[in-house]
């Protein structure tokens, strides 16, 4: 018994998911941590899906200004709720997309705002298209995805803006 707390413990560490989430997962995972931690990925891809449709009102603003103060970006990211806009998990993930916006500079949120030619890759002017900056394996799509699985609302970028001196 003392091991499958040992492992939900970690399992919970690593992804934040709630307690009998990572129980099931382990359980689906015959024990193995890393294929639990797949699937609970895989779930919150899963759940991100269904709760795509479901008003974001709330959120926040959130801004990073890159040392040397010579570039900053701003973004807005919306949730469904006020309380999961407080939580320290929703207030890293909007740090983690200004931090984007200000090192990729990309020119629109999606494909659908994009009013872009055949010469633009989606991949480097869609926000949502981007490698992340922290680990590039995933994309910011995979990692608001991830949030919405984590903090089990819908989850938006809304809009941002990215200022350079000069520019």
């Amino acid at each position: 018994m003392a091991n499958i707390v040992e492992s939900i413990k970690i399992l919970r560490d690593r992804t934040e998911a709630g307690i009998m989430n990572c129980k099931e997962a382990l359980q689906k995972a015959s024990g193995d941590i890393d294929l639990a931690e797949e699937i609970l990925r895989k779930e919150g891809i899963a759940k991100a899906a269904k709760k795509s449709s479901r008003d974001t009102e709330q959120g926040i603003v959130g801004s990073y200004i890159h040392a040397g103060g010579k570039i900053g970006a701003i973004v807005e990211v919306n949730c469904e709720t006020d309380f999961v806009a407080r939580t320290e998990g929703f207030k890293e993930l909007v740090h983690n997309l200004s931090m984007q916006v200000a090192a990729m500079s990309p020119l629109y949120v999606d494909e659908s705002d994009a009013k872009f030619d055949d010469s633009q890759d989606p991949e480097q002017v869609c926000l949502i298209k981007q490698s992340f900056i922290k680990d590039p394996s995933k994309n910011i799509e995979t990692l608001v995805n991830e949030s919405v699985g984590k903090l089990g609302e819908n989850i938006r970028i809304r809009r941002f803006s990215r200022f350079a001196l000069g520019e």
